[in-house]
């Protein structure tokens, strides 16, 4: 019981007691606006709790001047509903962008990890390439990267055809990569 003259203000929330004695006194409050809003009564206790949680965080903001503690609870509560409602919107936008989208089947997976397990063999690849000579890199490259005959190689870089074959043998094997010209003479002579 008050004494007289004795003056209650609002609760101190910055204290435990305070803001526990607060909790108390409007939970049942709090809880009816969320479940006027809301019909799952899982997500309507997360939202309640979440409303305390952000009350609790800025309760050294609460100024009692400008209004009573249910009407800046209940602002609270309309910023977590409004951001429940947000987040909500944004996964269903997401949701339905990607209910369009094809999921990948099992050959595209299986086509995905080929070239996964592609990727360091090419990259050893590579290596040997960049440690062949520059004559050999250069054969190389025009006749199986630029698709120039061995006669036209041998024209752009000014040698003779004997000496692009044997570069081009020289950098295959270097490489580890099948000689066409040794096989189809092997293949001749069986």
């Amino acid at each position: 019981m008050r004494s007289p003259g004795q003056k209650t203000g609002p609760p101190d929330l910055t204290t435990h007691e305070g803001f526990g004695a607060f909790y108390e006194e409007h939970i049942d409050a709090v809880l009816g606006f969320v479940t006027r809003r809301v019909a799952d009564p899982h997500l309507a206790a997360d939202l309640t709790a979440d409303i305390f949680l952000a009350a609790m965080g800025s309760a050294s903001g609460y100024r009692p001047n400008r209004g009573a503690p249910i009407a800046w609870l209940f602002g609270i509560a309309r910023n977590v509903l409004s951001g429940h409602a947000r987040g909500q919107a944004r996964e269903s936008g997401a949701l339905a962008r990607l209910s369009g989208r094809r999921l990948l089947a099992d050959e595209d997976v299986a086509a995905l990890e080929e070239r996964i397990d592609a990727q360091p063999a090419f990259r050893a690849l590579a290596e040997r390439h960049a440690a062949l000579s520059e004559p050999l890199r250069a054969a190389l490259d025009l006749v199986v990267v630029d698709e120039l005959t061995p006669a036209e190689a041998a024209q752009a870089l000014g040698v003779t055809q004997a000496t692009i074959r044997v570069r081009l043998h020289r950098a295959r094997r270097a490489l580890g990569a099948p000689d066409p010209v040794r096989d189809h003479q092997l293949e001749a002579t069986r």
